[in-house]
């Protein structure tokens, strides 16, 4: 599927796409696109990540990941990405999202809400994942009904 990325602006930011990565059914990975954030200036804020589909992995992990670099925090710029990835997501035919964070991660709770999720739950990860692996033991599930964006 080939589609223009033009969309992927708003008011203080925009997307650009760094990389597509293919999915891999052994790994249960998701095919993925790859964005740095920048502001209107240019300036590379963050990045951030779309997995397309759903399945076990996604639902720990999340379709969505992101990272803001320290100086850039408290502008939203996580949350407007996300509404931005939302855009995207439903020209894959996707009917919903969901983006998970560790329940002491206060920002990524925030980023959450800001983009309109609701948390569905908080669980432990089952221990054959890959995030248990590297210490991770809860994640707090969030969902976005994207009929809503």
């Amino acid at each position: 599927m080939v589609i223009n990325m033009e969309f992927l602006k708003g008011e203080d930011i925009y997307l650009k796409l760094d990389k597509k990565t293919a999915g891999n059914i052994r790994k249960q990975w998701l095919p993925a696109y790859h964005f740095t954030i920048c502001d209107m200036h240019g300036d590379e804020v963050g990045g951030c990540d779309l997995r397309i589909g759903y399945n076990k992995n996604a639902y720990y992990g999340g379709n969505i990941g992101y990272h803001i670099d320290e100086k850039y925090r408290g502008h939203h710029y996580a949350g407007k990405a996300c509404l931005l990835l939302f855009q995207l997501a439903k020209k894959h035919k996707m009917d919903y999202l969901i983006i998970t964070c560790n329940p002491d991660n206060h920002a990524s709770r925030k980023t959450c809400e800001y983009a309109g999720g609701t948390l569905e739950e908080i669980v432990e990860i089952p221990e054959d994942n890959d995030m248990r692996k590297i210490g991770e033991t809860e994640k707090c599930i969030y969902r976005f009904s994207l009929l809503n964006y």
